[in-house]
């Protein structure tokens, strides 16, 4: 694959493979089409040492996961790498996992520390943070303000079983007043375990306070012109936006995986046959379904990334008065699109990439019309079900993929998904109606 435009320009993972398939390298990147384009860069082998002049010759095909940021590219990463074992991969192919942090709630007076394992029961386990070195120097500013000020020491002490004040004494934190001390009653068991819980809210998230000192101290070092602080600030605002990112990857399984790659194949076939600048990762797929013109309803679902985004499904109840006793699938189909676009541009939400619709040219005809109504120019597409044809704007002759063209696999999910949503919505209200009657 050399073709870096039909690479989408977002977080991702990659997967370079050979001619009999069999995947090569894994790798992240924040953009995956910039990152991709840099291997067949003038110059690149040069530059990559013995990997790349030893894998580019090989690659045949490039396969991608689009992810929901870099974390989750960075977890995905490890753990196909960890799964695969391919060749040019020499990191990873350990057990090593993400750093985490533990904090001992376990204990009567919790420790907070960086960790691997997972700790004994009750204890709380954050993470993981694949950027550890960010996450070090957080903790060891917030250690240094006081703003985590639980104890250094792994010594193993309770309310029922005190530490010997052998120990006690021996301990520097302790002589230095860098320690609450719990060991020695200096601070109430009630009074430690609220520092404790401070410390739990901090990792769950509750970061307003600290993201605002850290911002007005990085203002004010700059306005000192004292950089090497605001560079401090800078990276402290940046572990804690690591630490924020959701993480929404899960283990994934074999089939899973083949499955989210068939996906981004398809997105990316899209963009080919359709002549898009980039794959469509964002689609909407509209139906509509009545019962001799009984209970007119429209549906519009949402995959983003090659998965359902279910906040975004909507229903309608069509307003457009049939003619007669039937109904007029080109003015439903008009409706529901037009109303989708208005609100969207309401919202001020981005538009998706592609629009499906379920239906032949008259369908497709109708949501042009209804999309340039509503002032907005997103590509549109048809699929007809008698022969799974895809109807392109400015064709005449519609698409026919094989059946097991990626492109159409995405297309005919989509669609099935709208049908599905928008019958059950339907049978509901017919079920509702007759009730009535």
């Amino acid at each position: 694959m050399r073709d870096y435009a039909s690479l989408p320009r977002s977080p991702g993972v990659y997967l370079m493979k050979d001619a009999a398939g069999t995947v090569l390298y894994v790798g992240k990147a924040k953009d995956l089409r910039k990152r991709v384009a840099q291997y067949f860069m003038k110059g690149a082998p040069e530059k990559g040492g013995w990997k790349i002049p030893n894998l580019v010759p090989l690659i045949r095909a490039i396969d991608y996961i689009p992810c929901a940021g870099e974390k989750d590219a960075l977890l995905l990463e490890r753990d196909l790498i960890g799964r695969l074992q391919p060749f040019f991969n020499a990191m990873w192919k350990d057990s090593k996992s993400y750093a985490r942090v533990r904090l001992t709630m376990s204990e009567d007076f919790p420790r907070v520390f960086m960790t691997r394992s997972p700790g004994s029961e009750g204890d709380l386990v954050f993470g993981p943070y694949p950027k550890a070195e960010a996450l070090k120097k957080l903790l060891a500013y917030l250690w240094r303000t006081g703003f985590i000020n639980l104890r250094y020491c792994r010594w193993d002490f309770s309310r029922k079983k005190p530490l010997d004040r052998r120990k006690i004494d021996a301990c520097l934190y302790y002589h230095t007043g860098q320690c609450t001390a719990p060991c020695d009653g200096k601070i109430s068991f009630r009074a430690y375990r609220a520092l404790a819980l401070r410390v739990k809210r901090f990792f769950e998230g509750d970061f307003g306070a600290l993201e605002r000192e850290f911002r007005a101290g990085m203002r004010r070092s700059s306005a000192d012109r004292d950089y090497e602080s605001a560079a401090l600030f800078r990276d402290m605002l940046s572990a804690l936006d690591h630490m924020s990112e959701r993480t929404m990857i899960r283990r994934l399984d074999p089939a899973a995986i083949d499955w989210t790659v068939d996906r981004s194949r398809g997105a990316t076939r899209l963009a080919e046959l359709l002549g898009l600048k980039s794959p469509p990762l964002h689609i909407e797929a509209f139906d509509t379904s009545s019962l001799f013109g009984r209970q007119p309803v429209g549906s519009s679902v949402c995959f983003r990334d090659g998965e359902p985004h279910k906040a975004h499904y909507r229903r309608y109840r069509i307003r457009t008065a049939p003619p007669g006793s039937g109904s007029d699938d080109f003015a439903m189909i008009g409706e529901i699109v037009g109303r989708r676009l208005a609100a969207l541009r309401r919202s001020g939400e981005p538009m998706p990439d592609l629009l499906l619709i379920d239906g032949g040219r008259g369908q497709l005809s109708a949501a042009l019309a209804a999309a340039k109504l509503a002032g907005v120019g997103v590509p549109i597409v048809s699929l007809a079900k008698e022969f799974e044809e895809i109807m392109v704007p400015g064709r005449p002759e519609p698409l026919r993929l094989a059946a097991g063209d990626p492109a159409l696999r995405l297309l005919q999910s989509l669609r099935d998904e709208a049908h599905r949503f928008g019958i059950t919505y339907h049978r509901g209200l017919r079920g509702r109606s007759e009730l009535e009657e």
